[in-house]
């Protein structure tokens, strides 16, 4: 697919079709292209707990997707929690933050990450939903995910249900200035 086409036509969906489900070698293909954004000195901190299995999946949505709202809009999706290492994406080799961000260089790569993975979805056919209200310690606990790691969010992924509409953008004269 062209990039403009890949950028201009991704949308978050809120309703996956039960009869599609995503493969390994898709998950794959995902983490392949977030592997390649860029991150601070090489460090690629990023981390991807990816869940196939439809038990583990409904387990999360049931306990770690709070208010139900989630845990709905994510059914019959594969699910990745992301998740960065934390303290070494902005510091230094002896553990000195690099500046005043620290950590939020780990979050500022990971989220490059998430969006090269949500573009190549869409680029095979996938849907997408970035959410990040979930329960981090009862993720970390089902997918033992360890505690030098930050959760970030969870991405469902699948094939589309519904063609959500684009949303207007904000014009350039409200975003940005040129000088």
């Amino acid at each position: 697919m062209e990039f403009q086409k890949v950028l201009e036509t991704r949308r978050s969906v809120r309703k996956y079709d039960p009869n599609v489900s995503v493969t390994r070698e898709q998950m794959e293909e995902l983490i392949r292209a977030a592997q390649e954004a860029p991150s601070w000195k090489n460090s690629q901190t990023g981390r991807y707990y990816c869940v196939l299995s439809e038990e583990i999946a409904d387990k999360i949505r049931e306990t770690c997707l709070p208010g139900a709202r989630n845990a709905e809009k994510s059914e019959h999706a594969a699910l990745i929690v992301t998740t960065f290492v934390h303290n070494r994406a902005g510091f230094q080799t002896d553990g000195t933050p690099d500046n005043e961000l620290g950590n939020g260089w780990g979050c500022y790569d990971l989220g490059l990450q998430n969006a090269n993975l949500i573009l190549k979805a869409t680029d095979l056919g996938l849907s997408t939903l970035i959410m990040g209200l979930r329960e981090a310690d009862k993720l970390r606990e089902i997918l033992s995910i360890p505690e030098t790691e930050t959760i970030a969010a969870v991405i469902a992924v699948g094939k589309a249900a519904e063609e959500p509409t684009r949303k207007p953008r904000k014009s350039l004269g409200e975003i940005a200035k040129f000088f």
